[in-house]
């Protein structure tokens, strides 16, 4: 990866990438706060999951969890590591 347009595409790439899983993280916190609450006003405790409520559980917990995993797992295979030196694609660079 030494010329300057191979770097931009896999910056750009990379860009796309992380865009992307803030935005599915986002999706999996909204899903998971709203979808799972009780939408009843009972006088009753609701469910509870290791001590959590089941909406908690999955957007607090669980899901910064996988999320960072996931995180992990881009730039593990997705990033490349990537050279500050400068070698034109041709002479109109």
């Amino acid at each position: 990866m030494k010329t300057l347009s191979a770097r931009y595409r896999q910056a750009h790439k990379e860009a796309k990438w992380a865009v992307g899983l803030a935005i599915a993280y986002f999706i999996w916190w909204y899903i998971s706060a709203y979808a799972f609450s009780s939408t009843e006003i009972t006088t009753t405790l609701p469910e509870l999951y290791w001590g959590f409520p089941l909406w908690f559980l999955l957007a607090c917990i669980i899901g910064p969890i996988l999320f960072t995993v996931l995180c992990g797992l881009m730039v593990k295979f997705i990033y490349q590591d990537m050279s500050l030196e400068i070698e034109k694609d041709s002479d109109h660079e």
